[in-house]
């Protein structure tokens, strides 16, 4: 069995002052720690999600993944700044120090936050919600371990996300 490991997040949350929607995880993989960067897990389909709510290409570098986000106001970071964790198990985290989530929605015009999973939410709500009183909308989680959820089913659920950024975007 692998031992806990006392981590703290590597890469900056990615938002700026455009952002309406927050989307948030637990903690980056141990994949997306190697990669820097948040859904590196291959199998992980939130990129592909995302690509498929704002009809454009799955994004494959860092560089792509930030025009993604930033492009279509959507920031992303994850709830825990750093925690004791085994491998990449959300189901193993303790010793939870939250990220600086109030400072991103001082520093942008977020008007909705989601969770990328349950987890994401509950750890939310105990550490981040009675700082910013704003509350998680549950979303299922992109992770491969949520198997039972095809992307399909996934992107149906996700495109409440899309159709509050489309009902926030200014005419163009």
């Amino acid at each position: 069995m692998a031992d806990y490991e006392n981590l703290t997040h590597e890469f900056e949350p990615v938002y700026n002052e455009a952002s309406r929607v927050l989307i948030l995880g637990t903690f980056p993989s141990v994949k997306s720690r190697e990669q820097q960067f948040y859904y590196g897990h291959p199998q992980n389909r939130f990129w592909r999600v995302l690509a498929a709510l704002v009809a454009a290409p799955v994004p494959i570098t860092v560089e792509e993944k930030k025009s993604l986000l930033l492009k279509n106001h959507i920031a992303v970071w994850d709830v825990i700044q750093s925690c004791d964790i085994i491998g990449s198990s959300d189901t193993s985290i303790k010793n939870v120090v939250p990220a600086d989530i109030p400072f991103v929605l001082k520093h942008s015009n977020i008007k909705m936050i989601y969770g990328n999973g349950a987890k994401a939410c509950q750890l939310y709500d105990k550490y981040i919600l009675p700082k910013t009183g704003i509350a998680i909308h549950k979303l299922p989680s992109t992770s491969p371990a949520n198997a039972a959820c095809s992307l399909e089913k996934l992107v149906d659920i996700w495109s409440g996300l899309t159709a509050f950024l489309k009902a926030q975007s200014p005419a163009s």
